[in-house]
């Protein structure tokens, strides 16, 4: 596959496979804006297609080889199935066929690119960066695979010299980014349908590091286990590289650290200076260290360190990260992407110190048959954080059924006066909402579709 420049995309027809996906259409968003004839498809209707629509786009609802038209060059998700047939269709008429990742890869090349990658927290820090980018008097181009709350969007064509785009190791893909500079937020294993063991994840992200541009920057957690391998194992030659973190060793480092139920704040040293202040209207030491990151990474690109913390203090999150949905009867509901046993200890935590004396109702639906086959006993652990759990079945994403692997495998290593398997989410519904009292907490965690429970539990939260 060649590499295409801007210049040369713009003579040209694109045509993207699976349009409606986070990722595929930020990319289609920036190509738009730029002048870029795209057409797409994607197996359901959305808000996603009709905003590409709005933006000139030639949108089509379902798979179809008559979709691919006079297409020259196709954008394909790693969603998409061998056997869609306008993948078999442009790979019979010989059109060149790229990924998500490569398309993306092409639109940084006329950028200060700043790639943000890590097992967890990786979509957080990109929106902070580049909030506080923008707060900085920068208008810089950014894809995100969540939606920013002030912005609205996933993702920008900016006129300014930065592109800052999350990084997703999941399949490897990130490799192509070939960044000016890059985050690691934490590495730890995951994603057990790609990487079959922690060498080959590790390995991994030692390409990508090898992947940013000489004279460039790394912004590494020196606190996580997983980075601290990455920095004894590698040789790091013609990469700047800064640490950030709790522990004095890092160059910028988090002190005095304050963790309310709805915000928290801390001092940022730089080698034992102290550089700012800064405050948060998110909970959440991680959130903290994501913030951290992103400062450290936007002042080693020469931002200004006052307008930096502005930015980072107005932020007010992204979609499905502790997304407050409502509150009813002085109940909250609050929906989290989480999805590995992590990211559901720090997130149940935060919650816990939100809800205080109230009780915590956890809504949990695995995300995948392999993740949750290697990390039922994990799950079972941090759930037990809350003070009870409603378990849905499994969310395959692209994945068939694995014999014997389904939530059952969680729930069984529970307390079980503390958990109900339930695969109708109906009945999750009526169950929570006449359980929870005022004072309480309900949370929705996963990355699949039980986000779209918010809705029916406020609703049935205000017939009680």
């Amino acid at each position: 596959m060649k590499d295409y420049s801007i210049a040369e995309l713009q003579k040209i027809k694109l045509h993207f496979i699976g349009i409606g996906g986070a990722g595929m259409s930020g990319i289609a968003r920036i190509m738009l804006a730029k002048s870029i004839d795209v057409s797409g498809s994607d197996a359901k209707d959305s808000q996603i297609l009709l905003s590409l629509k709005t933006l000139g786009a030639k949108i089509s609802v379902g798979h179809s080889a008559e979709n691919i038209g006079d297409a020259q060059l196709v954008i394909v998700s790693a969603a998409i199935a061998e056997n869609n047939p306008e993948l078999v269709a442009a790979r019979k008429l010989g059109i060149p066929i790229a990924s998500r990742a490569t398309a993306l890869s092409w639109l940084l090349t006329e950028s200060t690119s700043i790639a943000i990658a890590g097992t967890h927290g990786k979509t957080t820090t990109t929106a902070m960066l580049t909030v506080a980018l923008q707060s900085a008097g920068e208008d810089p181009s950014f894809a995100i695979g969540g939606t920013i709350n002030s912005a609205g969007t996933n993702a920008h064509s900016g006129s300014g010299k930065f592109f800052v785009v999350e990084a997703d190791e999941s399949d490897g893909s990130f490799l192509a980014y070939k960044p000016n500079a890059a985050i690691i937020t934490n590495i730890e294993m995951d994603h057990v349908d790609h990487f079959q063991s922690e060498d080959q994840l590790f390995a991994t992200f030692n390409d990508f590091i090898s992947s940013i541009q000489s004279g460039g920057y790394l912004i590494i957690c020196g606190d996580d286990p997983g980075c601290q391998r990455i920095l004894t194992e590698k040789s790091l030659q013609g990469v700047q590289v800064i640490t950030y973190g709790q522990n004095p060793e890092n160059e910028f480092q988090l002190t005095r650290v304050n963790l309310a139920p709805t915000s928290s704040s801390a001092l940022i040293m730089q080698n034992g200076r102290k550089v700012g202040e800064l405050n948060l209207l998110v909970p959440g030491l991680h959130n903290l260290l994501n913030a951290l990151a992103a400062f450290a990474a936007a002042t080693s690109l020469g931002v200004p360190v006052d307008r930096l913390l502005s930015g980072l203090k107005s932020f007010t999150g992204t979609r499905r990260r502790f997304e407050l949905k409502g509150e009813v009867n002085s109940i909250k509901v609050i929906d989290d992407y989480g999805h590995h046993p992590t990211e559901l200890v720090v997130t149940l935590k935060a919650a816990r110190n939100l809800v205080g004396a109230g009780n915590l109702y956890a809504i949990f639906q695995p995300h995948r048959y392999s993740r949750t086959a290697v990390f039922a006993a994990e799950f079972a652990h941090a759930l037990e954080a809350a003070d009870f759990v409603y378990l849905l079945e499994i969310y395959a994403a692209s994945e068939k059924p694995m014999e014997g692997i389904s939530s059952l495998l969680i729930s069984k290593k529970m307390n079980q006066s503390k958990v109900k398997f339930e695969p109708s989410m109906l009945q999750v519904v009526n169950d929570v909402s006449s359980a929870a009292k005022p004072g309480d907490l309900i949370i929705l965690l996963g990355a699949g579709d039980v986000s779209s429970l918010s809705g029916p539990i406020l609703e049935q939260l205000a017939l009680n």
